[in-house]
């Protein structure tokens, strides 16, 4: 049996997971803890994951092969398909589901704005690696989408940060009083402003920081064993040596897992380098576990291509 990888699945409560999807047989999913020593082999070549609508997974229909680099493991036509059916594509109007608008807090400077199903609680929020956040408002979909143009156009925060500007501050957080003030100023502006969708009932600034669940801020204590010792043992992420940017045939990660925010899986190798690994190019691969003894052979190292974390950007402009 086939099972491709889909990345990264955040469980509200549970933390992370590796999704796997075989045809036929539907998702299922492997849970990730601090501690873990991750080591695998890229296999099969890459496969577009098709189309993922109404809780099932329909199979890309020309079976394509994908680039190694790209982060969406779907062909131009799926991914066409995925945009013109969701919630950022203006066609569910009529949607009759309630939606919460947040903020979303990701460095020193970096707030953004955005909308989300009430029924997904923060797992969106936790899935775009958002170290704290905070609900603003509750209400229909298109009060929702009217509200978070206000905010983007009245206060210039954006509705979308880089994962490579997020991936660049999260190793030097200010304490988390000052991520939650910084929140709070935020939030007391945004519900304060004229022009509020009359439908969008306004909630309270109430933070939540995920710094813990992500393993960004000291150990966890997740997880057993030597792995986890050093899991504990990092603590802080203290900076990041490479990013992998891209999988290809044969290719082997090996590593300890020691933190984990959005699709971001932050591993310590054998030798001391910290390497992150973005799991949206995970998916589409077959993923092939090494053996004990190859997987705990000293000499068994990464061999992906990496590249060098960006420097962190410049705080952005406007209020915050």
């Amino acid at each position: 049996m086939t099972w491709w990888c889909t990345g990264v699945r955040w469980r509200v409560g549970g933390g992370p997971a590796l999704g796997w999807y075989g045809e036929g047989k539907g998702e299922r999913e492997s849970p990730l803890a601090f501690g873990d020593v991750l080591a695998f082999r890229a296999v099969g070549g890459r496969r577009c994951l098709g189309v993922w609508r109404g809780g099932r997974r329909t199979p890309c229909p020309a079976g394509a092969v994908l680039s190694g680099r790209g982060t969406r493991a779907q062909c131009a036509e799926c991914a066409g398909i995925d945009r013109a059916h969701s919630v950022a594509a203006d066609t569910m109007a009529d949607d009759p589901r309630p939606y919460h608008v947040y903020l979303a807090w990701f460095g020193s400077g970096m707030v953004k704005v955005g909308i989300t199903g009430v029924g997904r609680g923060p797992a969106r929020l936790l899935g775009q690696g958002a170290v704290a956040f905070t609900w603003l408002g509750r209400g229909p979909l298109m009060a929702a989408r009217r509200a978070e143009e206000l905010l983007r156009s009245a206060l210039g925060v954006p509705d979308r940060i880089p994962y490579a500007q997020k991936r660049a501050v999260r190793a030097a957080l200010p304490p988390a009083g000052e991520r939650a003030a910084e929140l709070a100023t935020a939030h007391a502006t945004a519900v304060a402003l004229a022009g509020w969708p009359e439908s969008l009932e306004r909630l309270p600034c109430e933070v939540v920081d995920h710094a813990e669940v992500f393993g960004i801020e000291g150990g966890t204590g997740k997880g057993t064993g030597s792995g986890a010792e050093v899991a504990a043992e990092v603590g802080r992420l203290g900076g990041v040596g490479a990013v992998v940017s891209e999988l290809v045939e044969g290719g082997v990660v090996v590593g300890t897992l020691v933190a984990a925010a959005g699709p971001d899986l932050h591993l310590v190798e054998r030798r001391g380098r910290r390497l992150v690994v973005d799991t949206r190019l995970l998916g589409g691969w077959q993923l092939e576990a090494l053996g004990k003894a190859e997987g705990a052979a000293a000499d068994v190292v990464s061999s992906v291509p990496v590249k060098p974390v960006k420097e962190a950007p410049a705080l952005q402009g406007g209020l915050f």
